[in-house]
């Protein structure tokens, strides 16, 4: 049986990039645990300070089947490349490569209109893709 996972992203706002997360991989902003209404009742209920409230937003699959993203709020900003990153998967190896850069192309055209940032494009060996960044420089490609 595998081992679930959860990705962890150092942010300096959590929420927006749950946010743009969440649109990119048609997961949702999780909701707060059953039984309260907002983050704010849970945080007040178990005594988390309101100065603590939006240091950790995750994106979830409504499914469940995909892994968490939480992101943490940092004081630091990001200076470097990533050393790990999401390969956000729109094609398959079955489909031509005239369509998959289609694809690829109208992928990267939506997460654009959420924030991100558009790189180079790729074609090597038969795979074609485009890196891109997250509204906070995170790295990515789409495939």
């Amino acid at each position: 049986m595998a081992t679930p996972v959860q990705i962890t992203f150092d942010a300096h706002d959590p929420m927006e990039q749950a946010t743009f997360w969440s649109a990119a991989l048609g997961y949702v902003v999780q909701p707060p645990p059953e039984g309260y209404d907002t983050w704010e009742a849970f945080a007040a209920d178990v005594g988390i300070p309101l100065s603590e409230m939006g240091g950790l937003a995750a994106a979830v699959d409504p499914e469940g089947k995909g892994p968490r993203i939480l992101f943490q709020r940092v004081p630091e900003g990001k200076t470097v490349k990533n050393r790990v990153h999401l390969d956000v998967n729109v094609t398959t190896p079955d489909i031509p490569a005239a369509d998959r850069r289609s694809l690829i192309d109208t992928e990267a055209d939506r997460l654009t209109a959420l924030g991100a940032t558009r790189g180079e494009d790729h074609e090597s060996h038969g795979d074609t893709w485009t890196v891109m960044q997250d509204p906070e420089g995170n790295e990515f490609c789409i495939q």
